[in-house]
């Protein structure tokens, strides 16, 4: 039986093929670091959110959610590496009505304990100040000197107020699960395939309250994210209109991040209106008190309490690390989505594109002030591609769920803009070049494709914009084969014996 085409999913394919035409024929860190407060927290520092429907062979009917946490991890990083903050709390919230408010928030909490593993030096049972004893397999073996794990909750309406339910592990019913351990060495994992083969082993399907089974990865990734971030922040110090593929070298190659991956049914994440909004957070607990008498036995430096205060936040790629100002970074990572119209003069006159003409006199910026094209792509998603119904103007991640996944063998790094409507800025998938495309756009790229008689109601024509054609790159590019094609979809992380 023929499935009848969706008015959101006509739209889209027209729209993909206008943005395919308009970008073809002219053809940072995402959030890394990037507040003053952030950057000395990296537990608590989300670095890149994706969300896109399932691309894995059977697995359409969900949409996969990751949120990258803990940048720049050198895989040399013993002896503690890299464990998510016990102290803290993580968040991935849905809004499923396109009012900016959460109605479905995924809580995740995280603990650590010590095994005490002593070894006997002479007569005294002296701890080992390293994290493993010996060989890692199997899901907390004997030989790992200290036990991570997490628990996941799902919670309606407020993330603070709201019903909560904890997720469990179809295997057992529980509802702590194990976090694997980076990873340490071949050595210790029995050669280079055995971190991969020890890490699935925590991939859980889990029951989601009200929703049906879904699944779960928590763990060490090799970064995903690729971007000329050195030369980016030299003011932008190589020639954005040079080789487009590879032309530079992408500055976390070989770099480590901290993932939280998820797989949920779509109909348990969107309302009526096919179109979803996502966004991650990371919370600390508003008290901090230093141990000031370590000579007393007390093994922990600090005791934390109090109530939850925000300090990072993360949508769209890009908007923090580039659109809003210095000043204001700490800020936006301790907002809600409902308040971002204090922001709003950073999208409607930003300042790259002006930073972009005075370093590079070729590419023009936009005269179109405000800038209405900037704040439907970024603030309010694309009218018949992945605009909310009743959208209030937020920074999320939008996505469509009733365009149905592009198979990996058809997906194309620059998204919709590449005529697939799969990919950014409808959600994001692994390989989308949303550092290519966020400049081009950021240059005017929509302007040009409106056309005169402005049919995306973006605000603004081609005159607007002089450099709006021009194929903008960072020289980076990776595509879905540089991924997996099955869940968690990002790579095996890089091994602490890796010698660069």
């Amino acid at each position: 039986m023929r499935t009848p085409i969706s008015r959101y999913a006509l739209h889209a394919t027209l729209i993909a093929g206008a943005l395919a035409s308009a970008f073809t024929t002219t053809a940072n860190a995402s959030s890394h670091r990037e507040g003053p407060f952030i950057a000395g927290v990296p537990k608590a520092d989300g670095t890149d959110l994706y969300m896109f429907r399932s691309y894995e062979t059977g697995r359409q009917d969900y949409v996969t959610i990751m949120a990258n946490y803990v940048p720049f991890q050198d895989p040399q990083g013993g002896p503690n590496f890299y464990p998510f903050d016990e102290n803290g709390l993580y968040e991935i919230h849905i809004d499923n009505n396109g009012d900016s408010r959460e109605d479905i928030t995924f809580q995740l909490r995280f603990k650590s304990t010590s095994k005490r593993t002593t070894l006997k030096i002479g007569d005294k049972d002296v701890p080992i100040p390293i994290i493993n004893s010996g060989p890692i397999n199997g899901v907390n073996p004997a030989t790992l000197n200290r036990r991570d794990t997490y628990t996941v909750d799902m919670v309606r309406g407020d993330r603070r107020n709201g019903q909560r339910m904890p997720l469990t592990n179809i295997a057992g019913g529980g509802t702590e699960f194990d976090k694997p351990v980076a990873n340490i060495g071949d050595k210790t994992f029995g050669g280079p395939s055995g971190y991969e083969t020890y890490a699935n082993q925590h991939i859980y399907n889990v029951a989601i309250p009200g929703c049906g089974n879904g699944k779960i990865f928590v763990g060490q990734r090799k970064e995903p994210f690729y971007i000329a971030v050195g030369k980016i922040f030299d003011l932008i110090n190589l020639n954005p209109l040079g080789a487009e593929i590879n032309g530079n070298k992408n500055d976390l190659e070989f770099k480590n991040v901290n993932s939280i991956a998820m797989e949920v049914p779509i109909a348990c994440l969107k309302g009526d209106d096919p179109v979803i909004g996502a966004y991650t957070t990371a919370s600390l607990r508003q008290g901090r008190l230093i141990n000031p008498t370590p000579e007393s036995g007390i093994n922990n430096a600090t005791k934390e309490g109090g109530p939850w205060a925000q300090v990072s936040r993360l949508g769209m790629p890009l908007v923090n690390e580039v659109v809003i100002g210095v000043d204001d970074k700490d800020r936006f990572n301790a907002s809600r989505p409902t308040g971002d119209t204090q922001f709003i003069d950073y999208v409607t006159n930003p300042t790259l594109p002006a930073l972009m003409e005075t370093l590079f006199p070729s590419a023009k910026a936009p005269t179109n002030l405000p800038r209405t094209d900037l704040v439907t792509v970024f603030l309010k998603g694309i009218e018949g591609l992945n605009q909310p119904r009743n959208i209030v103007p937020s920074d999320m991640l939008r996505l469509n769920t009733a365009i149905a996944p592009t198979a990996p063998d058809a997906q194309s790094a620059l998204g919709v803009a590449g005529g697939d409507n799969a990919g950014f800025p409808n959600g994001r998938r692994p390989a989308d070049d949303v550092v290519d495309l966020s400049l081009r756009v950021a240059m005017g790229a929509l302007c040009v494709l409106t056309g005169a008689e402005d049919k995306l109601k973006v605000g603004c024509k081609p005159s607007d914009a002089p450099a709006g054609g021009l194929p903008l790159t960072d020289g980076v590019r990776k595509t879905v084969h540089d991924f997996k094609y099955t869940f968690p979809y990002f790579n095996t992380p890089i091994p602490g014996s890796f010698n660069q």
